[in-house]
């Protein structure tokens, strides 16, 4: 194995995979990426058996061939050459990979590839495709309401339910529900139910753009996420997911229209005064204002009013989680937002169209 690469192009091939190494593997070879070279390529993958994660790019070969290095410090060795230059790597006896770079050169111990888990094929396997930016802007309204709670392990990813020509996009975490829907660009015959972990979300996210497409297809418990020159495939999450359709509530007739942006930052700066025993900030919702306000004993208080066009009769009295109110409206792009409060005991709703679905259960307030 011997080929030339820029820097910055290895740079960016290590930033896609480096997420996908483990250290906690009693497998040693799991803390290694494997480097294939063939023709024009340098495939980088890494895997810690539940995600593994590849990425493709452009290099000058002199001899092909395989090899996985200790990746920690092989991704220290590529940020610490020179940034002028290029730089060539290849192997050498004993499974000994040679860095140069310039008057710099490194050696480093390298693994067999023998051991190393082979990633699935997923030839003829059921497919979609999205668009890019409107799928990473669905996850950014979807994420952030996973559990993290380990004791419902089926809640610690998100549902991707396909039928037809519509996927809906899942996640709760017991507390919170957000739901969206979207329309495929074709008809399909598919019909999936699958939970994907959190790790996997994060990981898409991060690799999502603002052009082209990015193709999933479906396998056997695993899942793949088809980039350009890079690809993600992990397992799914077994288990049944509960049926979040009987949490969504009817339209409410009573309707706050607020300012998104006015809501938000009040909502942030009534955050400060939350503490672990007194997590809930409560809104006052009148004719033509709603006063948002956080008293914490020993703490301090804080209190501001903003206009709203309510279209209730009744004062509401309602405490939320301002962390659970802060996560969907820092992520709406819309000036103005129509938040559903029809008494103090009711979840709150938030819903754009028939294309997304907020729900928060308010908290007790302190009396």
């Amino acid at each position: 194995m011997d080929f030339t690469v820029q820097k910055a192009v290895l740079l960016n091939g290590i930033q896609i995979v480096q997420n996908g190494i483990t250290q906690k593997s009693s497998l040693p070879i799991l803390s290694n990426v494997l480097l294939e070279v063939s023709e024009d390529k340098l495939k980088l993958i890494t895997t810690d058996l539940d995600i593994g994660i590849c990425a493709t790019i452009p290099v000058s070969v002199t001899q092909k061939g395989t090899i996985t290095a200790p990746a920690n410090k092989f991704f220290e060795i590529i940020k610490a050459l020179p940034d002028e230059g290029e730089i060539n790597i290849s192997l050498k006896k004993n499974n000994s990979i040679t860095v140069k770079s310039g008057k710099v050169q490194f050696k480093i111990i390298g693994l067999p590839v023998d051991d190393f888990p082979q990633l699935p094929l997923f030839k003829g396997k059921d497919l979609i495709t999205l668009d890019q930016k409107e799928f990473k802007n669905i996850l950014n309204l979807i994420d952030f309401a996973i559990s993290k709670d380990n004791t419902r392990y089926i809640l610690n990813g998100v549902l991707f339910t396909i039928k037809e020509d519509k996927i809906d996009i899942v996640a709760t975490d017991g507390r919170r529900l957000a739901v969206a829907n979207k329309k495929l660009s074709t008809k399909t015959s598919l019909e999936k139910n699958v939970v994907i972990p959190m790790k996997t979300v994060q990981e898409v996210k991060r690799l999502l753009g603002d052009k082209e497409d990015i193709k999933i297809q479906f396998g056997d418990n695993q899942i793949k996420f088809s980039f350009a020159d890079s690809f993600i495939i992990s397992r799914l999450i077994e288990g049944e997911f509960p049926d979040y359709k009987k949490v969504i509530p009817t339209k409410s007739k009573t309707e706050v229209k607020i300012k998104k942006e006015e809501f938000l930052d009040a909502t942030r700066r009534a955050s400060i005064f939350t503490d672990q025993e007194s997590q809930a900030i409560k809104l006052n919702i009148q004719k033509k204002c709603m006063i948002i306000s956080k008293n914490t004993p020993n703490l301090g208080e804080s209190k501001e009013q903003i206009d709203i066009d309510y279209s209730g009769d009744d004062t509401i009295e309602i405490g939320f989680n301002p962390i659970y109110l802060i996560d969907i409206l820092k992520n709406l792009t819309q000036e103005e937002i129509i938040f559903e409060i029809s008494d103090s005991t009711k979840s709150g709703v938030i819903r754009l169209g028939n294309k997304y679905i907020y729900v928060v259960l308010p908290m007790q307030l302190n009396s």
